[in-house]
Protein backbone atom coordinates (compact mmCIF):
# COMPACT_ATOMS: atom_id res chain seq x y z
CA UNK A 1 0.00 0.00 0.00
CA UNK A 2 1.64 3.67 -0.98
CA UNK A 3 0.59 6.04 1.59
CA UNK A 4 2.79 9.24 2.68
CA UNK A 5 4.50 9.78 5.67
CA UNK A 6 6.13 13.28 6.69
CA UNK A 7 5.73 14.16 2.69
CA UNK A 8 7.37 11.57 1.35
CA UNK A 9 6.10 8.25 -0.25
CA UNK A 10 6.20 5.36 1.51
CA UNK A 11 5.22 1.59 1.13
CA UNK A 12 3.71 -0.24 3.98
CA UNK A 13 3.51 -4.25 3.69
CA UNK A 14 3.31 -6.64 6.59
CA UNK A 15 6.87 -6.97 7.86
CA UNK A 16 5.77 -10.01 10.70
CA UNK A 17 5.40 -12.05 7.71
CA UNK A 18 8.72 -11.34 6.50
CA UNK A 19 10.00 -11.66 9.81
CA UNK A 20 13.24 -13.81 9.73
CA UNK A 21 14.83 -12.22 12.58
CA UNK A 22 16.91 -14.29 14.66
CA UNK A 23 18.20 -14.12 18.14
CA UNK A 24 21.02 -16.29 19.27
CA UNK A 25 21.95 -15.15 23.65
CA UNK A 26 25.31 -15.14 24.42
CA UNK A 27 25.78 -15.69 28.55
CA UNK A 28 29.75 -16.69 29.07
CA UNK A 29 27.88 -17.01 32.86
CA UNK A 30 24.28 -17.26 33.72
CA UNK A 31 23.56 -15.55 36.80
CA UNK A 32 21.69 -12.88 34.44
CA UNK A 33 19.35 -15.29 33.33
CA UNK A 34 18.24 -15.56 37.06
CA UNK A 35 17.61 -11.97 36.85
CA UNK A 36 15.28 -12.35 33.49
CA UNK A 37 18.06 -10.75 31.09
CA UNK A 38 20.66 -11.81 28.42
CA UNK A 39 24.66 -10.55 28.82
CA UNK A 40 24.28 -9.91 25.17
CA UNK A 41 22.31 -11.00 22.01
CA UNK A 42 23.54 -11.75 18.47
CA UNK A 43 20.97 -10.63 15.71
CA UNK A 44 20.71 -11.43 12.29
CA UNK A 45 18.37 -10.88 9.60
CA UNK A 46 16.78 -8.39 11.00
CA UNK A 47 14.52 -5.91 7.93
CA UNK A 48 13.54 -2.91 10.61
CA UNK A 49 15.50 -1.31 13.61
CA UNK A 50 13.68 0.91 15.86
CA UNK A 51 15.43 3.50 18.12
CA UNK A 52 13.03 4.62 21.49
CA UNK A 53 13.43 7.61 23.17
CA UNK A 54 13.51 7.12 27.19
CA UNK A 55 9.69 6.61 28.03
CA UNK A 56 8.47 7.81 31.43
CA UNK A 57 5.71 7.92 33.40
CA UNK A 58 3.65 10.50 31.98
CA UNK A 59 0.17 11.10 30.47
CA UNK A 60 -0.47 11.58 26.50
CA UNK A 61 0.15 15.15 26.91
CA UNK A 62 3.52 14.73 28.66
CA UNK A 63 2.71 15.44 31.76
CA UNK A 64 4.45 13.42 34.99
CA UNK A 65 2.08 10.66 36.82
CA UNK A 66 2.51 9.04 40.10
CA UNK A 67 4.75 11.20 42.01
CA UNK A 68 6.70 9.25 44.52
CA UNK A 69 5.20 6.03 43.12
CA UNK A 70 7.86 3.95 42.04
CA UNK A 71 5.65 1.06 41.19
CA UNK A 72 3.21 3.09 39.46
CA UNK A 73 5.90 5.03 37.28
CA UNK A 74 7.09 1.61 36.03
CA UNK A 75 3.84 0.30 34.91
CA UNK A 76 3.16 3.59 32.82
CA UNK A 77 6.39 3.64 31.49
CA UNK A 78 5.96 0.06 30.16
CA UNK A 79 2.92 0.81 28.87
CA UNK A 80 3.92 3.94 27.14
CA UNK A 81 7.44 1.88 25.84
CA UNK A 82 4.58 -0.81 24.13
CA UNK A 83 2.49 2.15 22.64
CA UNK A 84 5.50 3.58 21.03
CA UNK A 85 6.46 -0.14 19.95
CA UNK A 86 2.82 -0.99 18.43
CA UNK A 87 3.11 2.13 16.82
CA UNK A 88 5.82 0.58 15.05
CA UNK A 89 4.10 -2.60 14.54
CA UNK A 90 6.34 -4.29 16.95
CA UNK A 91 6.12 -5.69 20.03
CA UNK A 92 8.28 -6.80 24.08
CA UNK A 93 9.31 -9.38 21.76
CA UNK A 94 11.05 -6.91 19.32
CA UNK A 95 13.55 -5.50 21.71
CA UNK A 96 16.83 -6.14 21.50
CA UNK A 97 18.29 -3.62 24.26
CA UNK A 98 17.06 -2.13 27.00
CA UNK A 99 18.92 0.89 29.33
CA UNK A 100 16.72 1.57 32.39
CA UNK A 101 17.81 4.76 34.14
CA UNK A 102 16.63 5.42 37.88
CA UNK A 103 16.51 8.34 40.35
CA UNK A 104 16.49 5.25 43.32
CA UNK A 105 18.27 1.68 41.90
CA UNK A 106 17.20 -0.01 45.42
CA UNK A 107 13.68 0.57 45.33
CA UNK A 108 13.44 0.15 41.00
CA UNK A 109 14.61 -3.33 41.95
CA UNK A 110 12.10 -4.15 44.39
CA UNK A 111 9.48 -3.61 41.72
CA UNK A 112 11.87 -5.41 38.78
CA UNK A 113 8.68 -8.17 39.26
CA UNK A 114 6.70 -6.20 36.76
CA UNK A 115 9.59 -6.33 33.96
CA UNK A 116 9.77 -9.68 34.82
CA UNK A 117 5.81 -10.51 34.36
CA UNK A 118 5.96 -8.32 31.07
CA UNK A 119 9.25 -9.66 29.68
CA UNK A 120 8.42 -13.05 29.96
CA UNK A 121 5.32 -13.23 28.52
CA UNK A 122 7.06 -12.04 25.87
CA UNK A 123 10.12 -14.97 25.92
CA UNK A 124 12.37 -11.90 25.39
CA UNK A 125 15.14 -11.38 27.69
CA UNK A 126 16.94 -8.66 26.02
CA UNK A 127 20.28 -7.21 27.37
CA UNK A 128 20.15 -4.14 29.47
CA UNK A 129 22.02 -1.78 31.40
CA UNK A 130 20.37 -0.30 34.85
CA UNK A 131 21.88 3.38 35.76
CA UNK A 132 21.04 5.11 38.32
CA UNK A 133 21.22 8.61 38.34
CA UNK A 134 20.39 12.11 39.90
CA UNK A 135 17.14 13.48 38.33
CA UNK A 136 15.35 12.49 35.00
CA UNK A 137 14.17 15.16 32.57
CA UNK A 138 10.86 16.45 34.53
CA UNK A 139 10.72 16.95 38.26
CA UNK A 140 9.02 14.04 39.86
CA UNK A 141 10.02 11.50 37.34
CA UNK A 142 11.85 8.59 38.91
CA UNK A 143 12.02 5.77 36.04
CA UNK A 144 12.60 6.26 32.54
CA UNK A 145 12.95 2.86 30.08
CA UNK A 146 14.93 3.18 26.87
CA UNK A 147 14.83 0.61 23.94
CA UNK A 148 16.42 -0.77 21.03
CA UNK A 149 14.08 -3.03 18.98
CA UNK A 150 14.21 -4.83 15.51
CA UNK A 151 12.45 -7.19 13.37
Amino acid sequence: MLSVVHGYPSISFNTRALNRMNRTPVNPWDWSLNVGYNQAEIVTGAKRHLYCAGQTAVDRDGNPQHPEDMRKQIELSLDNLKAVLKAADMDLASITRLTIYTTDVDEAMQHFDILGMQFGQSGSKPPMTLLGVTRLALSGLMFEIEATAAD
